[in-house]
């Protein structure tokens, strides 16, 4: 498979094919979805939530963005890569938005960068792309702003802000973004924002309509039984399998069944083992 480039997906829409992006934190879910030729990997800020625990995006910062970025980078070989610029990364000026955004690509090895905001990051967004650094903007629910939007709660619901999202959409595109997100919008609105459009539009919570979709990989795999948001479809349920895997591991233990002889070393041992396994390895 080739590279996933900015103009592979300008292509995909143009041709009117669907496309698939997917959040990776690590370089082991990277390479699985890599390997299952998903052509967009995002590093979200969402790690904030599902690696880090917290209740919000909020506090990520940006070395652990670079951080999570890198290790991606590392074995993703044809999708292509965005990374989030988390809160505060970019809303103080537009001089500080290019050096982070700059580090995303120099240090955690990304093609692009993602952030969050309409017309008023239009100059923002100018800058960064004028760096050199292709920008993929998130319009909608956009979750660094989810106090001052009440909740996360659907957008565009009412003519007055549907046709602001729609604006918003034109603001970016003009100011240079190369795709879009939309999240958490009535289906009928996501699709005329995609139409209206040239660049690529993502949904999450957006309807059929758009020219792809995306989810956060741990909702897509069912990593918690208890969130069950309505725009989520889990292919999987391995938060209950992972639980069940270390039920079973420790019931081994305790009755002395695990490590059994095939397990164990001799002191014949022919020569070095490996005791890690490697992703790409």
């Amino acid at each position: 498979m080739k590279k996933v480039t900015i103009n592979t997906l300008r292509k995909m829409k143009q041709a009117g094919e669907r496309i698939t992006m997917l959040t990776a934190y690590d370089a082991t879910f990277a390479r699985l979805f890599d390997s299952a030729g998903i052509e967009v990997l995002l590093v979200g800020d969402s790690l904030g939530m599902v690696i880090q625990g917290h209740g919000t995006t909020l506090p990520v910062t940006m070395d652990q963005m670079v951080y999570h970025c890198a290790n991606v980078a590392r074995t993703a070989e044809t999708a292509h890569l965005v990374g989030d610029m988390p809160f505060g990364s970019y809303q103080a000026s537009p001089e500080e938005a290019v050096k982070n955004a700059v580090r995303l690509v120099a240090e955690g090895h990304m093609e692009a960068v993602k952030l969050e905001g309409g017309a008023e990051y239009a100059e923002v967004i100018s800058r960064i792309v004028r760096a050199g650094v292709p920008v993929m903007g998130h319009i909608g629910l956009t979750p660094q702003s989810v106090h001052k939007l009440g909740g996360y709660v659907l957008q565009g619901r009412t003519e007055q802000k549907a046709q602001k999202l729609l604006s918003d959409a034109k603001a970016v595109e003009e100011a240079g973004c190369y795709s879009l997100v939309l999240e958490m919008m009535p289906a009928e609105l996501s699709a005329e924002i995609s139409r209206s459009v040239s660049m690529p539009v993502i949904g999450i919570g957006a309807g059929a309509g758009c020219d792809g979709q995306v989810l956060v990989c741990y909702d897509l795999l069912g990593m918690n039984p208890d969130f069950s948001p309505r725009f989520v479809k889990k292919y999987l349920e391995l938060g209950v399998a992972i639980r069940d895997a270390a039920l079973r591991f420790k019931d081994e233990v305790k009755h002395g069944e695990f490590p059994a002889a095939e397990h164990s070393f001799t002191a014949e041992a022919p020569k070095p083992v490996q005791l890690y396994s490697v992703p790409g390895k």
